[in-house]
């Protein structure tokens, strides 16, 4: 396809130049590429190592800024991304972070909350009652599962089921790792690094294979069923 970009510069050159328009690409997500809240929001986060664990001490592009933290596949050396996306598998907002920033971080849900509303639904990592009062107040309802040791209690077959439809989010990371290739080891500079991060979430906004919650059926139809 050479012909088509005559003027085509080398990978080299392309790198270097991928940087200034940082600004340009952050506008184009916010303001056209990302999803809006629909009422129903999903959240999670997910670990991005920049090196092996055995290299961290070694490691001196990212020395001072990378941090070690603990996620559900062991320990990681690097930053965490924080998600937030609608039941039709658009990203909303994230929050890029160090990776032993916990998830109930009050100062992650500054921004990703800028833009909800209604049930914010999240897995058993999130389960804290602070966060749930500063969501409350600006009229986000947090609904997660409940661990072993915590006491039953009653819940809308509704949110039961939206709790199920989790999977969204999860599929979203899956996608940003191994199709858009989100990680790797071979980063040379900390702006290469968050310009290879910013254009793997714009490429994910042109996934035509997005995955949806709601299929086949309305919002107001599931609604009607949470009666029952």
């Amino acid at each position: 396809m050479k012909s088509y970009f005559p003027k085509a510069v080398s990978y080299n050159r392309f790198v270097e130049l991928e940087s200034r328009v940082f600004f340009q690409l952050m506008f184009f997500l916010n303001l056209g590429a990302f999803g809006r809240c629909t009422g129903i929001t999903f959240v999670d986060s997910t670990m991005i190592p920049v090196c092996h664990n055995l290299r961290r001490y070694a490691n001196k592009v990212f020395k001072g800024i990378a941090t070690d933290g603990k996620g559900t596949m062991g320990w990681c050396h690097g930053f965490k991304l924080h998600l937030a996306c609608n039941d039709r598998g658009e990203i909303i907002a994230f929050v890029l972070t160090g990776a032993n920033v916990s998830d109930k971080d009050p100062n992650v849900f500054k921004v990703l909350a800028k833009r909800l509303y209604g049930k914010l639904f999240a897995d058993k990592g999130y389960i804290s009652q602070k966060l749930f009062d500063f969501l409350f107040e600006d009229g986000i309802q947090l609904v997660t599962g409940l661990r072993v040791n915590m006491k039953n209690k009653l819940m809308p077959f509704y949110d039961r089921m939206m709790l199920r439809k989790r999977y969204i989010i999860e599929t979203i990371n899956d996608m940003l790792k191994n199709t858009a290739q989100i990680v790797h080891s071979r980063h040379r500079s900390v702006s290469n690094f968050i310009m290879n991060l910013i254009s793997a979430l714009g490429a994910y906004c042109f996934f035509d294979n997005k995955p949806k919650a709601l299929q086949g059926y309305c919002i107001e139809d599931t609604k009607q069923l949470s009666l029952f």
